[in-house]
Parts: structure tokens; C-alpha cells; sequence
């Protein structure tokens, strides 16, 4: 299939037990549906039927081509990421976890973006976290669009703000050949196929923010269910185990991707993720001071983030002062610099 006959854009959708917020999803794409298609790729889940039935009740009044599939097995969250990439035609895919939104009248604009930047294999969305009592808290990472060369530095950069999916933007040509089941369990392939492609192709930040993200930090969490991540996940709850085994895949694949690829990216990923450790030690906080201690002495030493004075001013602070002055800090801080400060 030529470029001219593919679809610009597939929005590719894994589906697990959500079949509510899978119909937000849909009807926030607010688009012209040329050269789209929407994929949907259900992971063998309880709520199975609820979602098939939710997605055909959709389709009868959508102008959208929406390809809905359903795994035989379940594939866990990386698997059914893979599956998705496999299923997609389009030139780039945006992914939106199931619980994840559009922002009104962003995707438009990001459709015209991506047009006039076909060059870059990789784009590095901004989004939005909606806070209780209906504030916003922005994700930007740059003060204004730019393009970043490719190499190692700059997938080190980009590692940590690749991770959350809603908007991830990825060339299917590029992402397909990097196929691989190796890091399976990790939460993390949608990182490892960036991390592929920009090592060699250009990417590009795009200051638009696209997507407001789902439930991250809720003790609600749908990993755990497939083979490979019950070896490292207990479904349902944040669990200390749990958020060790996550930041340790940061570097289980940051070391596959060093051995395949003959470079040396870990030690850079690891400086970033402790600059930026915040969020690695607050999702802990609220479990208790001891618990949140004896957590956060388990990153330092089972997982090296200790290797900056920013996770010690983390760690103190939400310590002392506790999880809600320490994020109205962080905002605040956010909001002077109009994006994340590069430490």
C-alpha cells in the first residue's frame, strides 16, 4: 500500500474492561474523518462483550472506518501495543490508552502539524492531567517547537516523556520493524520503539497539547493480567513491588536496547529519571511515612535513582510536608517556566 493510498493517521486503541470510557474516547475525536481510521484492539478482558457492543453501537452513526479487533489471548499491555502496530495502516499512529481523551478541537490542529512534518519518524506530544476541583495541570517539555536530532542523547531525553501513551505519535513504517516480544511485562514498548527510531531518525516536540490523559496514579490499575506481567505485577493496586518492577523496566529495556544496538544509553536514563523522580516517589507518599521510607530507600538502592540531589529534595520534601504542598509546589513551579524545567 502506497502512502497515497494509506491513511494518514491511525488512532490505535488497546481496549481492556473499559467499555464507558472507550465511548468517551471515541466521541472525542472531533476531526474530519479523511484519512483516518480508528483500531481498537480488545485484549481478552471481562468486559469483553460490553465493549464489542459499545464500539458497534458507535460505529452505526460514526463517519469513521473503525477497525475493531479482538485478541484471542491476552497480550498484556505491550503485546496488544505490538498487535496494534501489526493491525494499523496508517503513515503515523496516534495511541490514546482506553480511558484517555482528545482535547476539543486539538486534534485537528495536530492533524495539519504532522502534515506539514512528515520528515520526523517521531513526535513528542504535549498534553494535560485534569485535577480535582477541575483544574489543569499542563505537560510541556519545551517552550516552543523544535526538532531533535537523532542519537543517544536525545532518546535519553526523551525516554522519561515518552511513557504515558494518550498521544504518543510514532511512524508505523519506522515502528514495525522493530517488532519484538523480548520486553514483554515491561509497560514500556510504546519507549522501546521510540527509543529505536530515534536513535536514527529525526523527531520533532510539538507544543500543541492533544490529549488529556486517564486515570494514571489511581489504585485501579489494569496490568497484572497477561503472562508476562503477572511474573513482575499484582493487578488492581499501586503496590510498592509494583512501582519497584515498573522503574526497574526502565532500565530492563534501556539495557536491550544498549546490547542489540552497540550504545550506551542506561547511565544517561538513569540521571534523568532521578532529575525528575518526583512522581516515582509521591505515587508512595500516601501509603504512610514509614512505608513511604522504606520505598523510597528501595529506589536508591534497587533501582540507582539515587545518583542526584533532586530525588533527595523529592524524597525530604514529600516526607516532611506530605504529597498536596509538594504538587501544588511543582505546579506552581510549571506554571512560571510555561513547561517542565530542564534540570
Amino acid at each position: 500500500m502506497s502512502n497515497q493510498e494509506r491513511p494518514l493517521i491511525s488512532i490505535c486503541i488497546p481496549a481492556f474492561n473499559r467499555p464507558l470510557h472507550i465511548i468517551q474516547l471515541l466521541s472525542s475525536i472531533d476531526c474530519g474523518s479523511d484519512n483516518i481510521e480508528i483500531v481498537i484492539c480488545e485484549d481478552c478482558s471481562p468486559d469483553r462483550e460490553r465493549i464489542r457492543k459499545a464500539v458497534e453501537i458507535f460505529k452505526e452513526t460514526s463517519f469513521f472506518e473503525i477497525n475493531y479487533f479482538e485478541n484471542d489471548d491476552n497480550l498484556g499491555f505491550d503485546g496488544n501495543i505490538r498487535e496494534l502496530v501489526n493491525r494499523s495502516s496508517g503513515q503515523y499512529l496516534i495511541f490514546m490508552g482506553d480511558d484517555d481523551l482528545f482535547i476539543q478541537g486539538a486534534l485537528k490542529k495536530y492533524i495539519s502539524f504532522l502534515k506539514n512534518n512528515l520528515n520526523h519518524s517521531y513526535v513528542l506530544r504535549s498534553y494535560i492531567s485534569k485535577l480535582s476541583g477541575n483544574s489543569i495541570e499542563n505537560f510541556a517539555y519545551l517552550p516552543k517547537t523544535t526538532i531533535l536530532e537523532p542519537g543517544e542523547e536525545t532518546v535519553s531525553w526523551l525516554f522519561k516523556r515518552s511513557v504515558v501513551l494518550c498521544g504518543f505519535t510514532i511512524s508505523r513504517e519506522e515502528a514495525v520493524k522493530y517488532n519484538t516480544a523480548e520486553l514483554d511485562g515491561t509497560l514500556l514498548y510504546q519507549v522501546y520503539l521510540m527509543s529505536c527510531v530515534c536513535l536514527s531518525k529525526s523527531s520533532i516536540y510539538c507544543d500543541i497539547p492533544i490529549a488529556e490523559v486517564g486515570m494514571v496514579f489511581e489504585d485501579n490499575s489494569m496490568f497484572g493480567s497477561s503472562k508476562a506481567e503477572k511474573e513482575k505485577y499484582s493487578m488492581g493496586k499501586i503496590t510498592d513491588d509494583n512501582s519497584i518492577n515498573f522503574t526497574k523496566s526502565y532500565f530492563e529495556v534501556t539495557a536491550y536496547i544498549d546490547r542489540v544496538y552497540d550504545v550506551n544509553i542506561t547511565d544517561n536514563v538513569r540521571v534523568s529519571l532521578s532529575k525528575y523522580s518526583y512522581p516515582f516517589l509521591a505515587i508512595q507518599r500516601k501509603r504512610g511515612l514509614s512505608k513511604f521510607l522504606h520505598y523510597s530507600k528501595r529506589l536508591q538502592n534497587e533501582c540507582g535513582l539515587g545518583v542526584t540531589y533532586y530525588f533527595f529534595i523529592y524524597k525530604w520534601s514529600l516526607a516532611i510536608f506530605g504529597v498536596k504542598p509538594c504538587n501544588a509546589i511543582i505546579r506552581i513551579v510549571k506554571k512560571l517556566y510555561s513547561h517542565t524545567p530542564n534540570l
